[in-house]
């Protein structure tokens, strides 16, 4: 993207359009995460898992791992580049006040940051057991932090013999690490069970609903338990457009394995349990992976071949690379190719114009072959009305663009922040009455009701303009002869796609079985502050389509009103310097000549930069095939990539 931008700025051809396409890609893809979320119940060996997939060269569990609750809070694991390996951690005590966990990560001195030596397995192993601290605090404490529920009494931690009851010691955990797959991209969410799903909204309508994939952990021997299917049902149940990123996880199938039955009868009694758990939450049996992450990780650590195809592990790291990994990768290759082969077209239209145009003078000048000073003084004459006639039709672009313009303003206005406050103010205002919110419901509803219309509104205004570039666009190469194209139409559509999942992501929190919660100050600021910066971010990524459209049909209109003013001033020249010197004709008609030729190699080379920045890039395309392939080595690519990184 850096190399087309700049050979483009270095051939006059980088209008605001083009700037605007460019830099959008390459922020996309500098900043594109590849996000895979890990959700169980307590003691279903979550964190073992992401050891065997993930950490297994460190030759030791580096994710804390033992019997009973291990991660108490949610724990992400990624890269930022500029920061050094590190442990982050924010406090619990941070849901007694409004802000939201997308703010609080803009304060980091709120967070407690740990150092972290990669190198060093044990030093890295003991920092990340911090996660899973708790503290004893009252029941009152317990219930203003979210984790005591008098509707739901069997979801309360026990009280001790003191009256104290446990809770995490932390909402929120980041680590920092220049792991290869992590480098590249990949961000792994590690979530607690259901308490610390239900409490934190901003991990349900947040973090869950934006990942690529996310794998649900079941024990095998129990398959879907009670509680594993009320995180299911409230959390993760797949939508039509999401149901091939949600994977099952039959983990501890090693419990199954008795020395007293056949294998044959063994493996029948996992499969069953595997096509049961299938069924059970509506998935293809494709989706459900029977696997033992302790067996597939002392393998992994011993080198035992054997053990770990006995663990399955492979099978479920195969679908994370094919369907996780490299569904991504085809994806962004696709956005690659269209946004390239459009550019390509655009530009292309360009470097033809000038070489039309080029053809044009040539001809002009070639018919001035033995003609007099008189035809000469003629044919400037007609240049020059030519273009004050262009310049007249100039200013009536501006008065028709002005219209145009006004129409844009009403397009973002609807798509700005404060119109997004202002919709979702009475909803906000509703969560903050005291006692029972009875009627909250309907105003949610509502409010999502005026945003779908807003939307719409805002795809009408868009069509506006674009129908009026239409008509401006005909008009202007009939009668100049431009070769403007109408941009393809602006399609808000799947935004208000988004809206719905928004919205039916946080109306479990306003049915009956919340109303005790709604109660609660500190849980409803933390609800309206999660429906707020999903809508926010929704509606700045709308505005930016827009704002890339419009600056699109723009800039391609500027450019060519640039290139014909451009051209005339180059054919008076041209016949200014005939009437200064008579032998300067052909040696113009041989400088365009050498232009035009210019500019056909320059077509050329362009049409082979746009070939081989949508090539797919060698080493990344491989990975998913390297990571997925039937001859998989004992140690795959992640561990061997880890055991020569370094610091």
């Amino acid at each position: 993207m850096a190399r087309l931008g700049q050979w483009l700025a270095g051939h006059e051809l980088l209008d605001d359009g083009a700037r605007a396409r460019l830099a959008h890609l390459q922020s996309q893809f500098a900043s594109d995460r590849v996000m895979v979320a890990f959700v169980a119940e307590f003691s279903r060996g979550k964190s073992e898992l992401i050891n065997a997939i993930f950490f297994a060269g460190y030759g030791r569990r580096i994710m804390p791992a033992s019997a009973g609750r291990t991660t108490m809070c949610p724990t992400e694991l990624g890269y930022e580049a500029g920061l050094p390996p590190c442990l982050r951690l924010l406090p619990i005590e941070t849901r007694m006040q409004a802000q939201s966990l997308l703010e609080w990560r803009s304060a980091p001195d709120q967070w407690q940051r740990i150092d972290l030596d990669v190198n060093q397995p044990e030093q890295l192993a003991q920092a990340i057991e911090q996660v899973a601290q708790t503290l004893r605090v009252s029941v009152e404490q317990a219930r203003a932090l979210g984790f005591w529920h008098e509707d739901n009494p069997q979801d309360n931690p026990a009280p001790g013999p003191d009256g104290l009851v446990e809770v995490p010691r932390w909402r929120h955990a980041l680590i920092n690490m220049a792991h290869p797959l992590l480098k590249q991209g990949l961000v792994i969410v590690d979530t607690p069970g259901l308490n610390a799903i239900g409490t934190e909204p901003e991990l349900t309508v947040g973090m869950l609903p934006q990942a690529h994939a996310v794998v649900f952990i079941l024990a095998a021997d129990a398959g879907v338990s009670k509680s594993d299917l009320a995180i299911w049902r409230e959390h993760l149940a797949p939508t039509a457009e999401r149901g091939e990123s949600r994977l099952v996880v039959l983990n501890k199938i090693d419990v199954l394995w008795d020395e007293l039955s056949s294998p044959q009868a063994v493996e029948a009694q996992i499969e069953r349990q595997r096509l049961h758990s299938a069924e059970v939450l509506g998935l293809q049996g494709r989706q459900v992976f029977a696997v033992s992450a302790h067996k597939g990780l002392l393998a992994k650590v011993r080198q035992d071949a054997q053990l770990l195809q006995q663990s399955r592990l492979p099978e479920l790291e195969r679908a994370l690379a094919d369907d996780v990994l490299g569904q991504r990768r085809r994806l962004l290759q696709s956005t690659l190719q269209q946004a390239v082969q459009q550019l390509r077209i655009e530009v292309e239209r360009q470097l033809l114009v000038r070489s039309h145009e080029i053809e044009e003078q040539v001809q002009e000048l070639q018919a001035l072959r033995g003609k007099n000073a008189t035809v000469i003084r003629q044919m400037r004459a007609r240049i020059e009305l030519e273009q004050a006639e262009f310049d007249q039709s100039a200013l009536r672009i501006q008065t028709v663009r002005s219209v145009h313009l006004k129409t844009l303003r009403l397009l973002f206005a609807q798509l700005g922040s404060n119109q997004i406050k202002a919709e979702v103010a009475e909803f906000a205002q509703a969560l903050k009455q005291p006692g029972v919110k009875l009627g909250v419901k309907t105003i949610y509803k509502d409010t999502f009701a005026r945003l779908r219309g807003g939307m719409s509104q805002s795809q009408h205004w868009a069509n506006e303009v674009q129908d009026m570039l239409s008509g401006m666009f005909r008009s202007l190469n009939a009668e100049y002869g431009f070769t403007l194209q109408t941009p393809q139409r602006l399609d808000l559509t799947r935004f208000v796609r988004e809206i719905d999942g928004i919205e039916s992501a946080h109306l479990q929190y306003l049915g009956l079985t919340n109303l005790l919660r709604l109660t609660q100050v500190g849980f409803c600021e933390r609800l309206a502050k999660a429906v707020l910066s999903s809508l926010r971010k929704l509606y700045e990524e709308a505005s930016s389509e827009a704002e890339i459209w419009s600056k699109t049909a723009a800039s391609q209109l500027d450019g060519q009103l640039r290139e014909r003013k451009r051209n005339f001033a180059r054919r008076i020249e041209a016949v200014h310097r005939i009437q200064e010197a008579a032998g300067s004709l052909d040696e113009r008609i041989n400088e365009l000549l050498a232009r035009q030729a210019e500019v056909e190699a320059e077509l050329a080379r362009w049409l082979q930069l746009c070939a081989e920045a949508v090539q797919p890039d060698a080493d990344g395309a491989s990975l998913a095939s390297d990571i997925a392939a039937p001859d998989t080595p004992l140690v795959p690519l992640a561990d061997k990539a880890l055991s020569t990184a370094t610091n």
